[in-house]
């Protein structure tokens, strides 16, 4: 049986933002309102730090489950967080931080994928192929796995032990930083690697792009990766990352969330904190050229361990 510590969140502090200090907004969870975290934005956008945790927390407001937020907005040097540093159970979302190890571990050695690693890797990105995942977790092995969570600075990450890579604790400021290796110029990504993740994010399947997307106006360019697993403590996980792009802002997105009563519940809970975040972020964007995700999302189901 794996045992799981459940990490409690620290209360983030108001941060001093363009000479300002921004004050935290009122938390979402009203029956322990006093002891919930509460969620953080910092912006160099004046108003749009105030608005971002106003409308996150609204949209969390009634929704039940744990939920991490993460948000960040290099055009206008705007973050939010929520929950940052707690562990939730990675499902299919790892599988990108799988082929950016396939890559990184490639670059060292200075060959191409083999086309056997391709296949591979688009079917695992693209349908969340779980066979396709193992027989690559298992090329790779945990060490170099945790070679690139540290090359990364993904400190927080653990792999999944016993071949239970959607077993892998995962955390929203890991999983931003991952988000941000894609997505800009690095030591540890070659510029080739960060496109082909980022290609394969953006030709998932139609019914496997939910959650992060949801809401996006269409001159944004939208690469996600999503998982979901249930188990006997904590109900379902559900999960989603993306990274956006156009209309003058360049943003990444995760949210993790846990103790969800059904996989379309979380679903849900992600997709209302996404629209805020695009609508706050797109303000002009007509209704119209948002995106609505599919009303029957899928994803690959992950084996467990029983208990």
């Amino acid at each position: 049986m794996t045992h799981h510590i459940f990490l409690r969140a620290r209360v983030l502090p108001a941060v001093a933002a363009a000479g300002m200090l921004v004050p935290i907004a009122v938390g979402a969870a009203p029956a322990s309102a006093a002891t919930a975290p509460q969620v953080s934005c910092t912006s160099g956008k004046a108003g749009l730090a105030a608005k971002l945790q106003r409308d996150i927390t609204a949209a969390l407001a009634t929704r039940s489950g744990t939920v991490a937020v993460g948000l960040r907005d290099r055009t206008t040097n705007t973050t939010c967080t929520l929950r940052a540093t707690v562990s939730y159970d990675s499902a299919s979302v790892v599988k990108v931080t799988v082929l950016a190890t396939l890559l990184w571990d490639a670059k060292k050695t200075n060959r191409y994928l083999t086309t056997r690693e391709t296949n591979l890797a688009t079917a695992m990105i693209t349908k969340s192929d779980n066979a396709a995942t193992t027989s690559l977790w298992n090329q790779l092995g945990v060490t170099k796995v945790k070679g690139f969570l540290a090359a990364a600075g993904m400190t927080r990450t653990v792999p999944g032990s016993g071949g239970y890579w959607g077993l892998t604790r995962i955390n929203v400021t890991d999983e931003q930083r991952l988000l941000s290796l894609i997505t800009a110029r690095n030591t540890v990504l070659s510029d080739n690697s960060r496109a082909y993740i980022l290609k394969l994010m953006k030709n998932v399947i139609t019914s496997q792009k939910w959650g992060t997307p949801a809401g996006a106006p269409s001159s944004v360019s939208k690469a996600v990766k999503n998982g979901w697993l249930q188990r006997a403590t904590r109900g379902w996980r559900v999960h989603s990352i993306g990274a956006f792009q156009g209309g003058g802002h360049d943003y990444t997105i995760s949210v993790l969330t846990d103790g969800n009563s059904t996989m379309n519940y979380g679903v849900n809970t992600i997709q209302a904190v996404a629209k805020v975040i695009h609508r706050d972020l797109n303000p002009t964007a007509t209704a119209s050229s948002r995106y609505t995700p599919t009303l029957t999302p899928a994803e690959a189901y992950i084996a467990v361990p029983q208990g």
